[in-house]
This record gives structure tokens, C-alpha cells and sequence, in this order.
């Protein structure tokens, strides 16, 4: 099992993006349209303008395999969406008398501006990737058909894409591949994207390769055959002219819900700390101190995304002891304090959490993280079990709400709780991480049997 998945910062280009965009959108509003008047409410009417009509054209799906001239249609159609607003914009605030002329000026200088910037970030990184060998994706190529090759070239001949192609490997479809040389060889390339080809490699190495995949934090990708008819559920990718599929698709891969699910993160996280935790945390440590000796708080060592581990906080509700990073709680444990089980069972124990969501450590909504120690053995036991990691790791999740929470007594709890992990991965959304916070208030005032 590998360690970790490589780390990426490319979701930070998009914010970014935007930053600088609507910054430019509003400046040049001040000098060209509102020379005189406030432009107070344009600030907020224009960035809501500029984001529904990028998200609507597009406008920042630009990828490392994106060529120039797509960058250049992304281009053409923002400016023709956003010059609709904007004149839409003049037409229900007459008031404002913002004449047609005015407006064409404004959209000429901001376009340009932005023409700018577009190219200068997207030959910036190309360069970066292709000099410099940062922000790189090591990839191995299952195939060597028309289409393998294709890709294969395609990494090859652009650099600046950021990809390392290690090996084009060739297969049978009538005889199996050796897997376990094969994954041996990922794990000593560090290779981060496996390319199989669908014509040549047969089914059930397909599912060992993805298998094999889920539990190494890996990326699979698929070559298809040309004329293919593809599943709704597949993304197509262009490479160049070669296209490749990508089977698992995860939202908050995309820097959109990425954004989001962190400024929530962030906003509910402070409103718990400073409206709950202020005043709550001196009583409980009280409590905790009066009980029993030792300190306040607790931290031990979890897995979160990438596999990399962190600093987990709660409130001590045990006795201080030697096996605590080994044996899981369970239920009528002689190590928990009394105040210990009361706030396990309404969860308070987890509150100091927040200040890991704040850290950027966790999120309020997420897979629950796990003890070390139990994460290897998991790994090990339970496929697809490594999926978890691809995003952050929660206070609560909807295994926990789902009756998957606390101790884990059979295989069957652990699987469950895997599945719903993986279900939440795939289908996230601000809607699901309300619902699951919802729920977990419910039980927490109610009592959870699991809770101890």
C-alpha cells in the first residue's frame, strides 16, 4: 500500500482565477461605468453576473491537457454571456444612464485585461511544468494500440501538460497480465494515473487494476476503442485528439464545491467555537479536572486525505492510559471517566474538532478519520477501503448518522461504514452535509445506543 497520494495544489488556480477576475470586472467598472455614481451595487449584482455566466460557459474548466485554442473559446463565449448581462444590467437600472457606448467600453477594456491574465497564468504553468517538472503526474499506459500510443505521444510531445509517462506497457487480451509485478512497479515509480485500454485488456484485470487502484489512492483512466459508445456515468477527456474516460467521478475534485464546502467549513466552524466553545470548555475542563488527572484535552495521530496524518483533538474522557492509540473503545469500558460517557454520548468529547476544521485538518462533514494503527489493518482487510482519503475527514459523516457510528464489532460495521463513506464521496453536496449535521444534532440530543 502506498503511503500517501500525491499532493496537488491546481484547485487553488480557479479561486484565484476568480479573485483576480472579478477584481478586474469591478475596477474597470469604477473608471468606466460609474464615474460618478456609487457602484456599490454592481459590486454584488456584477460578481454574481461574472460567476453564474462562468459557470454557465465554463470558463475556468481549463485543464493541464487544454489546448490554446480551447482557452480561446472559453473566451469568446464568457465575453458574449457576460456582455448579455451586462446590458441587461443597464436595461433594468436606467437610472444609473449607462449608455450602449459606455457599455462596449467597459467590456473591451475588461476583456482585455482578462485576455491577459487568462494566457499569462495558462503559459505560466505550462512552462512550470515543463522546465521546472513542478505540479507533475507520473502516469503507466496498459496498451499499445492506435489509441494507447496516441496518449502515449500526446504525453510525450507535450511536456507542458505536466505529464511523465514511465512505461508503455504491452498485453494480451487472451492472457493474463502479471498484477502483481505490474503493481509492484506503481509503487516503486510513484506513479499517480494508470491509462488502460479497454480493447486489450480483459475484464477481470480491468477490476483488479481498480481494485488495486481504490486502496492505493491511484487514478484510473480508460482508452476506449474508437466509435465507443460510452456510459453516461463516464467523463470524457481529450488528450490532443486521443480520448480518454474516467470512470469515478468526485465533486469535490472540482474547485467549485471545494471553495464552498471550506467556507462552510470555515463560517460553522467559528460560529461553534465562539458561541458553544467559549463558554463551554472552561466548565468541562472542570469537570474533567476534578475527575481525574491529566490534561484537558486529548490528541492523538489519525489518517486524513492523502493518507497523511494529523493532530486529532477532543476532550479527555478517559483516564490516562497506555492503550489508548491501540484498543478501541467499547461499550462498559472501565477507562472512561463519568463525565467522559456523558459527553460521548452527546458527542461534546468531539468539539474541540472545529479547531481542526479551522487548521484545514478536517471538515465539519466527512469520513471519520481512524486511529493508525487501525487504518493499516483496514486497509489491509477491507477493499476499497483507502477510498476515504480522497477527501478530508469529518466530525461526523453519513456512516455515523446512518447506524455505523463508534465501535466496531464485526466486519460487517466496517464494511458498512465504507460504503456509506464511498456513497458520500461520490454524491456530495452543501444539501447532503446539512442533512448529515441535521441528523447528527438529532441524535446527539436523543441519544445514540452507538454513542459510548
Amino acid at each position: 500500500m502506498s503511503n500517501f497520494r500525491q499532493g496537488r495544489y491546481s484547485w487553488m488556480i480557479k479561486p484565484i482565477s476568480y479573485a483576480i477576475d472579478l477584481t478586474i470586472i469591478q475596477s474597470v467598472a469604477l473608471f468606466c461605468l460609474f464615474p460618478q455614481n456609487s457602484f456599490l451595487k454592481f459590486i454584488f449584482i456584477g460578481s454574481f453576473g461574472w460567476i453564474a455566466t462562468a459557470m454557465i460557459s465554463k470558463f475556468y474548466e481549463v485543464y493541464r491537457y487544454s489546448s490554446v485554442v480551447r482557452v480561446f473559446q472559453l473566451l469568446v463565449r464568457q465575453s458574449l454571456f457576460f456582455a448579455l448581462f451586462i446590458f441587461a444590467y443597464s436595461g433594468f437600472y436606467p437610472v444609473y444612464e449607462i449608455n450602449p457606448l459606455q457599455n462596449f467600453e467597459y467590456l473591451g477594456t475588461c476583456f482585455i485585461f482578462i485576455f491577459i491574465f487568462k494566457y499569462t497564468i495558462f503559459f505560466l504553468l505550462k512552462r512550470y511544468r515543463a522546465y521546472f517538472k513542478g505540479n507533475i503526474r507520473r502516469t503507466i499506459i496498459l496498451g499499445t494500440n492506435k489509441q494507447a500510443k496516441d496518449v502515449a505521444r500526446f504525453f510525450e510531445d507535450t511536456p507542458e501538460s505536466g505529464f511523465i509517462n514511465t512505461k508503455l506497457v504491452t498485453v494480451q487480451k487472451t492472457k493474463s497480465i502479471n498484477l502483481e509485478e505490474l503493481f509492484k512497479y506503481i509503487e516503486k515509480e510513484k506513479v499517480d494515473e494508470i491509462y488502460c485500454s479497454l480493447s486489450e485488456i480483459s475484464p477481470r484485470d480491468v477490476k483488479a487494476i481498480t481494485k488495486f487502484a481504490d486502496n492505493n489512492l491511484k487514478i484510473v483512466k480508460f482508452i476506449p476503442q474508437e466509435n465507443t459508445i460510452l456510459n453516461k456515468d463516464l467523463k470524457r477527456d481529450f488528450y490532443g485528439l486521443a480520448p480518454v474516460l474516467e470512470f469515478r467521478s468526485i465533486p469535490l475534485d472540482d474547485s467549485y464545491n471545494l471553495a464552498f464546502k471550506r467556507i462552510f467549513d470555515i463560517i460553522f466552524s467559528v460560529f461553534v467555537i465562539f458561541f458553544i466553545m467559549s463558554w463551554l470548555t472552561p466548565l468541562l475542563a472542570i469537570l474533567i479536572k476534578l475527575e481525574s488527572s491529566g490534561p484537558v484535552f486529548f490528541t492523538q495521530k489519525r489518517n486524513g486525505y492523502s493518507y497523511q496524518s494529523f493532530n486529532c483533538i477532543k476532550f479527555r474522557s478517559m483516564i490516562l492510559n497506555d492503550k489508548a492509540d491501540i484498543i478501541q473503545v467499547s461499550k462498559a469500558d472501565e477507562r472512561i471517566t463519568k463525565i467522559g460517557k456523558i459527553m460521548r454520548q452527546t458527542s461534546m468529547d468531539e468539539l474541540p474538532q472545529f479547531l481542526n476544521v479551522l487548521l484545514g485538518d478536517m471538515s465539519v462533514v466527512g469520513p471519520r478519520p481512524h486511529m493508525l494503527s487501525h487504518t493499516e489493518m483496514y486497509a489491509r482487510k477491507v477493499d476499497k477501503f483507502m477510498v476515504r482519503h480522497f477527501v478530508k475527514p469529518g466530525i461526523t459523516g453519513l456512516a455515523q448518522v446512518s447506524g455505523f457510528r463508534g465501535e466496531i464489532e464485526t466486519d460487517k460495521d466496517i464494511i458498512g461504514r465504507v460504503k456509506f463513506d464511498i456513497y458520500y464521496i461520490e454524491n456530495w453536496s452543501l444539501f447532503l452535509d446539512l442533512k448529515i449535521i441535521i441528523k447528527t444534532i438529532i441524535k446527539a440530543i436523543k441519544g445514540d445506543e452507538k454513542a459510548y
